[in-house]
């Protein structure tokens, strides 16, 4: 297949990308036609002779690239699901490349020019509310890149991003392949005892493609494995801990610890060409928070009662083990603990996860309150052929019954795809382009042997429903500029839908609709189905301690100086729990700086705090949604007008306030997690 081939429009329903022709071609080659045809592109409209207008400029800009970023999509995505050697090594490659080719046309004086000259008269110009906002847009966009340094700062500024470029793809190919590395072996199923027999055949399997004998328990991405509150042997739990700490530390040739002080470095002198103090500073100024000072300021706040509430589950927890724990051995007896004050009818009756089979958590529960919520409809599409064989597509229609867009759901963990889960795309909503929405949700529960079902746990299924959230925001898109659409939104305002979707996994008409035996078809019994409605705050000191200290590692990492050096990686994250008052014997940080994947190469550097600051919005929601009687098209209809369908094309804080008629309440957010006094 030629690379013309895959850089021209596809033929096929919603344009989803012809993934066959795809995988015979070169994408170094593919790359370097879809830049050049992007810079022809984007030299055109800056050396256009007409004045400048709204048309010329800036919409001509939003028409332009369509050919590269249809191989990107493709590209980008791929690396991150079903990575191979040939994509790492055109990843390493092209991913420079791209960081200097919108350098160039960020930095271009001429192209510049143009937005400048149309935002000085931009109240004269008749614009609409989305143009004149794209255009505001574009020029801070512009500025923030650099285009009013001088010459010699924008050369440093070209060698920094560029170099930073190949650091961070080199953080995901390391973390990547050190997870794999990682897997904890077993030599007999009994220190596998607790876990449930997918996993343990999961776990044999491993071992036997790994050509070693007894088991090999894979690592997910977070530190806390989910396997540790299962496993009933001390030392396996032990084991499995130790490994997934330890990633990325080890002194071979996956260390991260100088890579990532580099990473930090590299950033703090970037954020010092525009004048800011550190990261955090010029990452913030753009974001809902506004500085770097009101994220730290409501981890601090939070912190207090947090680490108060985890001593607390740490005094029962000890007295149910009798002895002190570890942390790995803290989610075991949580999750004994939590049995315990179920009073459950029948102890010895199914697990839970018996009744959370993915197929139905999935077209009775997510699809169900979609429906419910925003009038959509869904069919699956068995006659397209996708990017991996274990994912699905599902023809997604509006309340009028006309197609809306495509969802993608690649629901399984493999060797290579990198851990974690995320929403993308691989075609955004735009009224300009007259394109309608492909997504793709990706998660890495662990895949059962053919012919049984995928059950998954609370979290897990929880995890189904967050990711939909970010799906909604992408499928509802109703914007006309490509700039705006779906979850183009600040990084602190974007996990407020996807946060909020997850009230509906336990909002009990759609618990019921799901939630039955994968065998017998019969709902929970009580106790179960009582501890899912009303889970209370038992385990959220953990829960929160956990999240806010990774929190305060990034914003740790993205507050140095320029010029600081970290030359002990360890010593530098346990100083700044520490100074937080978040250094809780028991409870380690959701991740550590070697293998934080979110902000070393994710776009969520000094924004990790942004799924607390987004809770808010999430549980003042969430609040008023129970007030007003959940799931209705009425409620729904609210939240798509205001929020899902605006896209970035309102000020987020605003569309938050369209929606709720008031600025957010912190309280129901404490009251959640078990902050009041």
């Amino acid at each position: 297949m030629t690379v013309d081939a895959v850089l021209a429009p596809s033929t096929l329903p919603f344009s989803l990308p012809d993934f066959a022709a795809f995988a015979d071609v070169d994408y170094e080659q593919a790359f370097a036609e879809g830049f050049a045809r992007h810079r022809r592109e984007i030299s055109a409209i800056a050396a256009n002779p007409e004045p400048a207008t709204f048309a010329n400029t800036v919409e001509a800009m939003e028409r332009a690239g369509q050919e590269l970023g249809r191989v990107a999509a493709v590209f980008f995505s791929l690396t991150s699901t079903d990575r191979t050697d040939a994509l790492e090594a055109a990843q390493a490659a092209i991913s420079p490349q791209w960081s200097a080719h919108f350098d160039a046309i960020l930095m271009d004086a001429a192209l510049f020019g143009r937005i400048d000259a149309l935002y000085g008269r931009r109240a004269d110009l008749g614009l609409d509310a989305e143009q004149l906002r794209l255009l505001e847009r574009y020029h801070l966009r512009f500025t923030r890149a650099g285009a009013g340094l001088d010459a010699e700062a924008q050369d440093r500024l070209k060698a920094v991003n560029t170099e930073l470029a190949e650091l961070t793809t080199e953080f995901s190919r390391r973390t990547l392949a050190e997870t794999n590395a990682s897997a904890v072996p077993f030599a007999t199923e009994s220190e596998l005892a607790g876990l449930d027999d997918d996993t343990v055949a999961a776990a044999r399997a491993a071992a036997e493609a790994a050509g070693r004998k007894g088991y090999l328990l894979a690592l997910g991405y977070p530190l806390n494995q989910p396997n540790l509150a299962r496993l009933t042997d001390r030392e396996s739990r032990r084991k499995v801990y130790e490994a997934s700490s330890a990633r990325n530390t080890r002194g071979d040739e996956n260390d991260t610890r100088e890579l990532i002080a580099r990473v930090a470095g590299l950033r703090a002198e970037r954020a010092a060409l525009f004048g800011y103090p550190h990261h955090a500073a010029y990452q913030i100024a753009d974001q809902t928070a506004g500085t770097a000072e009101a994220a730290l300021d409501m981890l601090r706040e939070l912190a207090v009662p947090a680490a108060r509430n985890a001593a607390a589950e740490r005094a029962e927890l000890e007295e149910i083990a009798g002895h002190e724990i570890e942390a790995w051995d803290w989610p075991f007896y949580a999750r004994i603990a939590e049995q315990r004050a179920q009073s459950v009818e029948d102890a010895s009756g199914p697990a839970l996860n018996e009744y959370l089979e993915l197929d139905a958590v999935v077209n009775k529960g997510v699809f169900e309150a979609a429906s419910r919520m925003y009038g959509l409809g869904f069919s699956e599409r068995t006659d397209l052929a996708l990017h991996h064989p274990d994912a699905r597509a599902w023809q997604v229609t509006g309340p009028d019954g006309a197609p809306l867009g495509l969802f993608i759901g690649d629901y399984f963990a493999r060797p290579s795809k990198r851990g974690g889960a995320w929403m993308t795309s691989f075609v955004d909503q735009s009224g300009l382009l007259d394109a309608q929405p492909v997504i793709i949700n990706v998660c890495n529960f662990v895949k059962p042997p053919a012919g049984r079902p995928a059950l998954l746990s609370r979290d897990e299924v929880t995890t189904v429903f967050h990711e939909f959230g970010h799906a909604l925001h992408g499928l509802l898109s109703e914007v006309t500029y490509p700039y705006f659409s779906g979850t183009s939104v600040p990084r602190d305002f974007v996990e407020f839908p996807s946060q909020f979707n997850e009230m509906f996994a336990a909002w009990p008409t759609i618990l019921d609709g799901y939630a039955r035996h994968h065998r017998t078809g019969e709902p929970l019994p009580a106790g179960l189905r009582q501890s899912v409605l009303e889970p209370g705050t038992r385990g959220e000191g953990f829960g929160t301690v956990e999240y806010l200290a990774a929190a305060v590692i990034d914003l740790a990492w993205h507050t140095i100086a320029p010029g600081t050096v970290v030359a002990d990686v360890e010593a530098f994250e346990a100083a700044a729990l520490a100074d937080v008052g978040l250094d809780v014997a028991g409870v380690p940080p959701r991740y550590r700086g070697p293998f934080f994947n979110h902000i070393f190469s994710g776009g969520y550097s000094a924004g990790y705090y942004s799924y607390i600051w987004s809770e808010v919005l999430d549980a003042d929601a969430s609040a008023w949604f129970t007030a007003h009687d959940g799931p209705t098209r009425e409620n729904g209809e609210k939240l798509r007008a205001a929020v899902l369908s605006r896209g970035g094309s309102v000020d987020a804080s605003q569309a938050y306030r369209d929606f709720r008629g008031a600025d957010p309440d912190i309280t129901p957010l404490l009251e959640r997690r078990g902050l009041t006094a």
